[in-house]
């Protein structure tokens, strides 16, 4: 099975595995030939840490050429270890957003 590999701005490296990529895809049609976005999402967007479970951190960036009603890709990042110790952060998730511009 394929699998991605980036390091995002804070040096973390993160994986996304074909068979995430594909669920995603199942639910999210607006992200469809848009891996290579979401790839960047991971590596240039901003990254905000989930309050009620801190092993998960959404990033999300901003694109001019999605689909109507969306301005965004968010993706879940769930941070852990391996059996070894070393790191193992995945995707869980991914989708299309409309964030309201700051004015």
């Amino acid at each position: 099975m394929r699998r991605w590999t980036i390091h995002d701005r804070h040096g973390d490296e993160i994986y996304l595995t074909e068979e995430r990529w594909e669920h995603i895809l199942e639910g999210h049609d607006e992200l469809n030939g848009r891996l290579d976005d979401l790839l960047d999402t991971l590596r240039y967007g901003q990254r905000r840490q989930e309050a009620l479970d801190p092993q998960r951190y959404h990033y999300r960036r901003a694109y001019d050429d999605l689909l109507y009603g969306f301005n965004h890709i968010v993706a879940v990042v769930v941070f852990s270890y391996d059996p070894s110790g070393g790191p193992n952060n995945f995707v869980a998730t991914a989708w299309g957003a409309y964030i309201r511009p700051k004015e």
